[in-house]
């Protein structure tokens, strides 16, 4: 499966972005999907999640509130709604996708097995 983020750019702050992950396939519907963002200098952090065909989500304190999952099982893509965007929020975002995850792993990267390439999101103060 090969995932594909896109929506980025340069907002200001309080602006709303939303994030797209397309996949090759259909998939969403019945896999765990992931947000995650790595800000520069910084290790990449939990985001957001979707957990398998459930309408299971779980979001990071820092995210909680403004930022929202949904999934186009159409379009086979999974978005994330971002709004209130604050500049602590600057980061390159990546999508990511698993079969195999537990509920209890959903926040830790090494759980995914499949990632898109990242899209960047720069929030100006």
């Amino acid at each position: 499966v090969q995932l594909q983020a896109s929506g980025g750019g340069l907002v200001q702050a309080g602006d709303s972005l939303r994030l797209s992950c397309a996949a090759s396939e259909r998939t969403f519907s019945r896999n765990s999907v992931g947000w995650f963002r790595q800000a520069p200098g910084k290790e990449r952090e939990f985001v957001a999640s979707k957990f398998r065909s459930s309408n299971n989500f779980v979001y990071a304190d820092s995210v909680k509130d403004r930022f929202t999952i949904s999934t186009d099982n159409a379009k086979n893509t999974v978005h994330l709604q971002m709004n209130n965007l604050k500049p602590d929020d600057t980061a390159v975002y990546y999508c990511a996708m698993s079969s195999t995850i537990i509920a209890s792993e959903r926040r830790n990267p090494r759980s995914y097995q499949h990632w898109g390439q990242g899209t960047l999101v720069t929030v100006s103060s």
